[in-house]
């Protein structure tokens, strides 16, 4: 079963995790495809993707091609002799690589496919207020996402989760799941399922747009979304205050759904309070970054800032 010879391509953190999980557990990783260094800081030192490091650190042969259909990375991978193909958090396969092995490449993907495909599952899960998600491993075709599916695992999203919280949930769940998958395929007596022709939730990369919170919608929505983006990329507003206009991140919030007549958007704040008004409630800010300075609790912000009377949200 551990003699099958994989291939594993991912990028980020969440994709080291089930690498490490096969390695640790004996499965035969012969190449490992990443993503090529990119300069980064100051200083553009070139920075590695951390499956790169995590790769070096077991002595694993890495690839990291910058175009996928170049011929000469097509011979080396050709040369690797896969039997099986794993992807996690990588990009997108030109045929050529993914019909390659003889039992086929396949995907993780952290949601229950067909819903929430796209580049932020996790994220757009919590934005929409859904109670349960998941991980789906599926056999990938020339589409995104679209694939046969092999195995998914439900896991409910809890009232106050966040998708920092949720993501690694999801990551140790997945890393179970691969494993599952593999073994499956190993022993010949998968079975698999045409994803169901729905009208599915999808979840597009965030941008600067659809980070912005829109302080004229309710507040569980804008709850929702504050904690769908914490900590990463996180939720962003403009602020007016003493007729200035600076940027900030929100991280962590309350609600209360209450009655009032404070204009939408306006900021309330005690020494140890700060909340916004919304069309039907208040938004508790427990966290916030203001522009050139460091995150911190609203109660320490407000021990050395001062909003107007007439400061609001933009």
């Amino acid at each position: 079963m551990k003699d099958l010879r994989i291939v594993f391509m991912g990028t980020p953190d969440f994709a080291v995790t089930i690498l490490k999980h096969l390695v640790d557990n004996k499965y035969n990783i012969v190449g490992v495809i990443t993503a090529p260094d990119k300069p980064a800081g100051r200083g553009r030192k070139l920075n590695e993707s951390a499956v790169k490091k995590y790769a070096l650190t077991e002595n694993l042969t890495i690839l990291q091609p910058k175009n996928l259909k170049n011929e000469e990375f097509n011979e080396t991978l050709k040369d690797l002799n896969a039997d099986l193909q794993i992807v996690v958090a990588f990009r997108m396969l030109p045929k050529s690589v993914w019909k390659m092995p003889k039992f086929g490449t396949f995907n993780l993907h952290a949601s229950l496919l067909p819903e929430y495909r796209g580049a932020a599952p996790i994220h757009w899960a919590i934005i929409n207020g859904e109670t349960k998600t998941g991980v789906t491993t599926f056999f990938i075709d020339d589409k995104i996402d679209t694939g046969e599916i092999i195995l998914q695992q439900e896991i409910d999203i809890l009232k106050n989760e966040t998708v920092g919280s949720l993501h690694d949930k999801l990551m140790f769940l997945g890393a179970d799941l691969v494993s599952k998958t593999v073994d499956l395929v190993s022993l010949g007596n998968i079975t698999t399922s045409k994803q169901p022709e729905l009208e599915e939730k999808s979840a597009p990369k965030l941008h600067n747009e659809n980070t912005k919170i829109d302080w004229t919608k309710k507040t569980s929505i804008i709850y929702n979304q504050i904690r769908g983006l914490n900590p990463f990329p996180a939720a962003w507003c403009n602020i007016l205050n003493n007729n200035e206009e600076i940027t900030a991140k929100i991280y962590k919030v309350n609600k209360t759904e209450e009655k009032h007549l404070f204009e939408i958007g306006k900021i309330i704040s005690t020494k140890k309070e700060l909340k916004v008004a919304v069309k039907n409630g208040f938004i508790i800010i427990d966290e916030i970054k203001l522009s050139g300075k460091k995150k911190m609790d609203a109660k320490s912000l407000l021990n050395g800032y001062t909003f107007s009377k007439d400061s609001k949200m933009l």
